[in-house]
């Protein structure tokens, strides 16, 4: 978290709030630029989901805190932002002359974990809704009417549309062991 973000200025601003809303982001950021990536599938669009939403979240620490739902509140940004750079993401895309380089085998973003790739796989093909309310549940474990919540409708929804999701998660995690000659 930079410092200029932190400007003790801000409206909720005073160097307690200052002090509370670092140890947040320092202790909370790692879980949800996890959450992040799972919900878009990409590190550097994590990084800025979780950075928008911090940046956000200061704004309005004081108040937020004093709830005490903050990861709710966080966790609904940043379902919101990923939601909302789906709907527009051809305005967010710039055309590159030269693809950049492919991963070094054996680093972080490279397919060290075939398994692991291939459920990133299997999640990047679900509806962004379905990915979204997939991740919640069974990422960050929560409750139906938790999910509800933090995505804004009915726990009917959330249990059809994670129902829906779990299933294509298992057609194509399927279909990807079966051309793999079943090695899993």
């Amino acid at each position: 978290m930079g410092e200029a973000l932190l400007d003790e200025s801000a409206p909720d601003a005073s160097p307690a709030s200052s002090a509370s809303f670092r140890e947040y982001a320092s202790t909370r950021r790692g879980a949800l630029r996890r959450t992040a990536f799972l919900l878009c599938g990409d590190w550097y669009l994590a990084d800025d989901l979780v950075q928008d939403a911090l940046a956000k979240l200061y704004v309005h620490w004081r108040r937020v805190s004093g709830r005490g739902e903050v990861d709710a509140y966080v966790r609904r940004m940043l379902v919101n932002g990923f939601l909302a750079s789906r709907r527009r993401a051809w305005r967010h895309e710039v055309v590159a002359a030269e693809l950049p380089e492919a991963p070094a085998p054996g680093s972080t973003e490279s397919a060290v974990d075939g398994t692991r790739d291939m459920l990133r796989r299997a999640l990047a093909q679900l509806q962004p809704s379905q990915r979204t309310i997939v991740v919640l549940r069974y990422w960050d474990d929560l409750s139906v009417e938790q999910t509800a919540a933090a995505l804004g409708c009915s726990t009917g929804n959330v249990k059809s549309q994670a129902a829906r999701g779990l299933a294509h998660l298992r057609a194509a995690l399927s279909a990807a062991v079966a051309a793999e000659g079943g090695q899993r």
